[in-house]
């Protein structure tokens, strides 16, 4: 297949691309730069050249092409309403191209979505439209494609990892340098679901290969990993004391960063690695936080 693939030049998409081709398959990969162009004809990646905020870049790239992996997302996470309202928009924009075809649209969108109650893994088969988490944005706008008879899947992240970013931990490591220190609320035995970067990649090139109408994967190598357990990792790390904080002292010390401090971000891919023979081989999140080198990142 030839494959329209945003992101192709970040964290997950530069993994997608080599294996995509390894494959057998043809990548199309988006960049907004020079540097990114490069780097995609040096992968053996085609290159278009387009915008987030440029819609018809965004038409264009899932034009004529056998199916798209959608990846990118503006991940400043301090303007995070915004930027998933963006998401949808994308989506909207790749999914009008996509109409009156079978051509499979992958998007991607986040695993606590898939929660049915407080502190019970997150799953495959649910998608809580109430959910607090401004990505089910995202889903939203998959939802409204597959009633446009676009051919719509998702992949579910978790905290994605390797040994120089992991998801939303990476901005609580710069924002636990300026503070000194390191917190988790209460006891600290809330989760967050992993995986390494690696095995995600492999994921979606199953997903696109599968091309399954309006199915949802989660992208989840460890159920669970307790935040208490990655602020211990952390603070030997950085070398700073580590706490139990109060919900309002997490909101002084970490901001925005504080909504997602207290959540279980626990997730299931049972499903997941049954149907489609996923065998996430990669390295667990404490050993890629223990093995990142905190002060050259």
């Amino acid at each position: 297949m030839r494959i329209f693939l945003t992101g192709a030049t970040g964290f997950i998409g530069s993994r997608i691309v080599p294996e995509l081709l390894e494959a057998g398959h043809q990548v199309l990969g988006m960049t907004r730069s020079d540097e990114g162009a490069q780097k995609l004809q040096a992968a053996g990646a085609e290159v278009h050249r387009g915008d987030l905020e440029d819609l018809d870049s965004m038409r264009k790239g899932a034009t004529g092409v056998d199916a798209v992996i959608h990846c990118a997302f503006d991940h400043d996470f301090s303007n995070f309403v915004a930027n998933t309202e963006k998401d949808r928009r994308v989506i909207t924009a790749m999914a009008d191209a996509l109409v009156g075809s079978d051509r499979a649209l992958v998007i991607t969108s986040g695993v606590g979505i898939g929660a049915k109650t407080p502190g019970q893994p997150a799953t495959e088969d649910y998608f809580d439209k109430d959910h607090p988490n401004p990505r089910k944005a995202s889903e939203e706008a998959g939802h409204a494609a597959l009633d446009r008879g676009v051919n719509v899947s998702v992949v579910r992240l978790p905290q994605v990892h390797d040994t120089e970013k992991q998801g939303l931990i990476t901005p609580l490591i710069a924002m636990a340098r300026k503070a000194g220190l390191i917190g988790y609320v209460g006891e600290g035995q809330n989760r967050y679901a992993a995986a390494a970067v690696l095995d995600v990649a492999k994921l979606y090139r199953l997903v696109v290969e599968r091309a399954e109408r309006g199915s949802v994967w989660n992208a989840v190598a460890e159920e669970g990993v307790p935040v208490r357990d990655i602020a211990e990792v952390l603070g030997a790390g950085l070398k700073i004391p580590v706490k139990s904080l109060s919900e309002e002292e997490t909101r002084q010390v970490f901001g925005w960063m504080s909504a997602f401090a207290a959540m279980d971000i626990s997730a299931s891919s049972a499903y997941t690695q049954k149907t489609l023979n996923w065998k996430p081989t990669g390295p667990g999140l404490l050993e890629d936080l223990r093995k990142m080198d905190y002060f050259n990142i």
